[in-house]
């Protein structure tokens, strides 16, 4: 670290309005996507629901010239602010600044601090990373007419096929009418019913069935700040909602977090449906990414423009901390690699997924 600089520990609450400002001129001038979740709104969040919410602050003098959102837990092992739901991690540094990871999990109380979703150009952390996937993204910088043309080129029976579909969803089920930002409480109850069923019926871990996320989504409903505010998006037939969505948006960024739909509708692609439509919204709002997040799936190939580097890992520092955190995180975070990278077993594994949660229905 820099000749004369000191680092302090503080929960989000604390921190002043001069050093959010510092910290919202830094993402601003970092030159990466201007992804919500690394604003001090996120942190305040996380902090009402999650009591071990920290921000170190770094200073030089009495200037805060950088920051790094964690949760520290027992033994020091620490991880990334609402590591497992956070889609955007790291810490918010200036370019080239002269800083030594090491020294920093010390000044945290940290032996090792995990991440999923590491930001592209943490020079800090990169090198602690164990894997790297990609997080797929929507540009509609200039314009959904240019989107449009892009998908064209590229997916043109997705396109095609997607359209003719909102026609008859029309037709047949109610007039279709989108709203960008809904505010309506029954549409959030609605669509978290929707995703909790989703994560039953493959078989994977309710998020919803866990109280700090629920009250973290209710948290970020509430919050309307320019570089952190939560989105309902709601598609509905009639007076029907059939798709919806709940994101994070910024000036630039719309995150994608919890989309989910109606299965009555599924033939109908409703949730297709509603990405295209929030794809034209965010445009007409100046918005000019949607980050779809990490992980495969089949409708996210189909509506990228692109995708961006993300990593997963832990920094360590030595000790008994570092340890426990290897031996609890990296057995399964390899056999995950390796289910990844060979696609005949990755679908082995969902169907079994989907067969146990079969199982388990009453």
């Amino acid at each position: 670290m820099l000749s004369g600089g000191r680092i302090r520990v503080l929960r989000p609450e604390e921190l002043g309005a001069g050093e959010r400002e510092q910290w919202r001129e830094l993402r601003a001038k970092s030159g990466q996507p201007r992804n919500p979740f690394m604003e001090p709104e996120f942190a305040d969040a996380v902090g009402r629901v999650r009591p071990r919410a920290r921000v170190a602050v770094v200073y030089e003098g009495s200037e805060a010239v950088g920051f790094l959102p964690h949760e520290r837990g027992p033994l020091g092992q620490g991880r990334a602010l609402a590591l497992g739901v956070s889609d955007c991690q790291g810490a918010v540094l200036p370019a080239g600044f002269a800083l030594d990871a090491g020294e920093l999990l010390r000044a945290c109380s940290l032996s090792s601090l995990a991440f999923d979703n590491l930001e592209a150009e943490q020079q800090l952390f990169v090198p602690y990373a164990a894997a790297e996937y990609a997080t797929f993204v929507i540009d509609v910088e200039k314009g959904y007419a240019a989107y449009e043309t892009v998908l064209r080129a590229q997916s043109p029976k997705f396109l095609k096929t997607t359209l003719a579909k909102e026609r008859r969803l029309g037709r047949q089920v109610g007039e279709l009418r989108f709203v960008f930002d809904e505010r309506d409480p029954a549409a959030l109850r609605t669509l978290m019913e929707w995703k909790s069923a989703q994560y039953r019926r493959t078989g994977r871990r309710d998020r919803f069935a866990q109280d700090w996320i629920t009250r973290l989504v209710h948290t970020l409903d509430a919050t309307r700040e320019r570089e952190c505010a939560g989105t309902l998006s709601a598609l509905y037939a009639g007076d029907r909602p059939v798709a919806a969505h709940f994101g994070l948006r910024s000036s630039t960024v719309l995150a994608c977090w919890f989309p989910s739909y109606d299965q009555e509708f599924a033939k109908f692609s409703p949730g297709l449906v509603l990405h295209l439509r929030m794809a034209e919204a965010a445009a007409a709002a100046g918005v000019g990414l949607l980050d779809l997040g990490r992980g495969a799936a089949e409708y996210k190939n189909s509506l990228k423009t692109g995708e961006l580097p993300v990593y997963e890992g832990a920094a360590t520092r030595p000790g008994v901390g570092a340890a426990l955190n290897w031996l609890s995180v990296e057995p399964s975070r390899r056999a995950h690699h390796f289910v990844r990278n060979r696609p005949r077993l990755a679908a082995v594994a969902a169907r079994t997924l989907k067969g146990v949660a079969r199982l388990r229905r009453p």
